[in-house]
């Protein structure tokens, strides 16, 4: 069965542990999800956040800045004047003058997406406070896209119990959480993000399904035309990935009735990454999955920065955020 990403760090640990700045260091979820990460030796934790409530949120956990954890208190930090110049180089001509970027340099969100940029942390976590909304804006304006992205989606990792049916797998659905009603151009490069997402997370091959209510042509309709058009733009700009679609989903998971409806089809049936033609049917897909079918989730994660920066939900677990933190690791050794 695939690894989990905190299995695939335990296997592959490294001398020089990555560091991983959380944003919301006060949260009894991200201390204790942190410490975890620390314990079991897959990074070196920065908490951010004010000192005093830092430390009183890091002893109800059981830990202490003497286990290794590093505080950060935007408010006073040394790095913090850096931080703001930096800010306003990047956003002055969106009018932000030198008191509005030592404002914005003192807030934990952008204080921890600084560290990241400026080479003093891998990546960073956050959104079990903050919304999506300002995580994802934070991450774009200070730490920036990818040249070639175009664009930043997410993707959840789907993981089958172990008392699966045969044949269930692990998969990369995307986007489940963030681009609401991508165009073909945008479906196409969601497409090529998830096939190097899956490559540095599910450490496979991508087979890259393009998801409809319909399969080869079965329905007309729009919808159905949009996702055959991004399939032919994906094909055009990545001719080496395998791709199908537009396909259903019963033929992208099932081998019997993928070589059905899509024969000779080295993809349908056994696709591992799904890409879905909105964030409707990708947010209910994934929920379905993880409710009915038992799958673990993982996500959301984020795709297309130039560094890895990672949002949760507002109801995620100490658990869940271990798993991004291992998500965010791996995510930097990305190629």
């Amino acid at each position: 069965m695939t690894k989990t990403p905190i299995e695939l760090l335990a296997a592959s640990a490294s001398e020089t542990r990555p560091i991983v700045a959380l944003s919301e260091g006060t949260d009894p979820r991200i201390v204790a999800g942190g410490l975890a990460a620390h314990k079991a030796g897959l990074a070196n934790i920065i908490l951010v956040g004010p000192e005093a409530d830092v430390k009183a949120a890091l002893a109800a956990e059981g830990g202490s800045t003497g286990d290794g954890i590093a505080i950060h208190d935007p408010a006073h930090s040394e790095l913090t004047d850096a931080f703001a110049a930096e800010y306003h180089s990047l956003r002055k001509h969106k009018g932000v003058d030198e008191a509005k970027a030592r404002k914005a340099a003192e807030t934990p969100l952008v204080y921890a997406a600084m560290l990241v940029r400026l080479g003093h942390a891998t990546g960073t976590v956050g959104g079990a406070v903050h919304t999506t909304g300002d995580v994802v804006r934070t991450a774009i304006q200070v730490i920036g896209m990818k040249p070639d992205a175009g664009m930043v989606s997410s993707f959840f990792l789907m993981y089958p119990p172990e008392a699966a049916a045969e044949g269930a797998r692990a998969m990369l659905y995307s986007d489940c959480g963030l681009v609401i009603d991508p165009t073909s151009e945008e479906l196409a490069n969601i497409a090529a993000a998830s096939a190097v997402s899956a490559r540095a997370l599910l450490q496979e091959e991508p087979k890259i399904a393009m998801l409809s209510f319909s399969t080869k042509g079965s329905a007309q309709h729009p919808a159905v035309d949009k996702v055959v058009n991004a399939t032919e733009i994906l094909r055009a700009k990545h001719p080496e990935l395998n791709v199908d679609g537009e396909l259903q989903f019963d033929a992208a998971f099932v081998p019997s009735i993928g070589e059905r409806k899509s024969p000779g089809s080295s993809v349908a049936g056994q696709s591992n990454v799904k890409i879905f033609p909105n964030l409707d049917a990708g947010n209910i897909g994934y929920k379905m999955t993880q409710r009915l079918g038992g799958y673990l989730a993982i996500g959301p994660v984020l795709q297309g920065l130039a560094k890895p920066a990672n949002d949760l939900s507002r109801g995620c677990s100490a658990e869940d955020v271990t798993q991004i933190i291992a998500v965010t690791i791996l995510q930097a050794r990305e190629p």
